[in-house]
């Protein structure tokens, strides 16, 4: 029987991002986001995410903010391995300035319909440079629900999550922008990977990947 995985997308990202990996072989399922509550904790979000788990022991996968949906979700039920591509594992690895901008709300300030363009910001700070991957982004912004981008950069910058679990593999880009290698410890590193490298280094994530799974 095929291992089971589920994947979950990151923020300006949806499944798309994941057509260069290669998972064949295995029975993945693409985690759908849900329009978020008005005011709701990013645990009751992870926990209503629970439905679309329909295996004991599954393989989590998360890419950027999936991944601390990924991490919250591990906290509920028992998993068989969680791995985070160009994330964070905890409160710790979320970069001060994105947690002093919670703090002082500063994040709400942010023209949410600037994020959802793709523009010559947005590509230097996904790490994209192919025109293809600039298409790509650009049409995965335009589809990001409004609603859920601005609760999932309240959520990020004001983490609260400081539980070490022992099953996580963390892979992450030596040239990611968005969270910097130097504030997170982790397992692999891909040289000159930004934080879609899923796309740009899919090869590379693909063949670390396997060898985990």
């Amino acid at each position: 029987m095929n291992k089971e995985i589920y994947i979950f997308s990151g923020l300006g990202a949806d499944e798309r991002v994941f057509q260069r990996l290669d998972l064949s072989g295995y029975s993945v399922s693409f985690i759908k986001w849900q329009t978020p509550f008005n005011n709701e904790s990013i645990e009751n979000y992870s926990t209503r995410l629970l439905d679309q788990i329909n295996s004991n022991r599954p393989i989590l996968i998360g890419l950027s903010f999936g991944g601390l949906i990924a991490i919250e979700i591990a906290k509920q039920i028992d998993t068989e391995k969680v791995i985070l591509i160009s994330s964070a594992k905890r409160r710790s690895e979320i970069p001060f300035y994105y947690r002093l901008a919670g703090k002082l709300q500063l994040h709400k300030l942010l023209p949410t319909a600037f994020l959802k363009h793709s523009n010559f910001i947005t590509n230097w700070f996904f790490g994209i440079t192919s025109k293809s991957d600039k298409d790509l982004l650009r049409e995965i912004l335009i589809d990001t629900d409004e609603k859920f981008l601005r609760w999932a950069i309240d959520k990020a910058v004001n983490w609260t999550n400081k539980t070490g679990l022992r099953n996580v593999v963390h892979i992450h880009g030596t040239s990611d922008r968005i969270l910097p290698l130097k504030y997170v410890s982790c397992d692999f590193k891909i040289r000159d990977g930004g934080h879609l490298m899923v796309l740009e280094k899919a090869d590379q994530v693909s063949e670390i990947l396997r060898k985990q799974l």
